[in-house]
């Protein structure tokens, strides 16, 4: 499991969203063995888990630009637009 936690690090935000919903839709259709819709649901698990934590690294990089470009702290929350 360590070795899969290193491999899913070093994918793009995009791919893991991608991953992400290729995924849900296969466990929507209904027609994945359970084990196979167990190991699927865990690897969807890894890939939102990744796509979240890169969203907020995301935010705190916008952060700290605001926070450069205006010379001062400034905290403004991250409005996500279709949430």
């Amino acid at each position: 499991m360590a070795r899969s936690n290193n491999k899913q690090k070093n994918v793009c935000f995009e791919e893991a969203l991608g991953k992400l919903e290729v995924i849900v839709k296969q466990l929507e259709a209904g027609e994945l063995p359970l084990e196979e819709a167990l190991d699927k649901f865990g690897e969807g698990i890894a890939n939102a888990k990744l796509c979240f934590e890169q969203l907020n690294a995301a935010e705190t990089q916008i952060d700290k630009i605001l926070q450069q470009e205006q010379g001062r702290l400034v905290e403004q929350p991250l409005i996500v637009e279709g949430n």
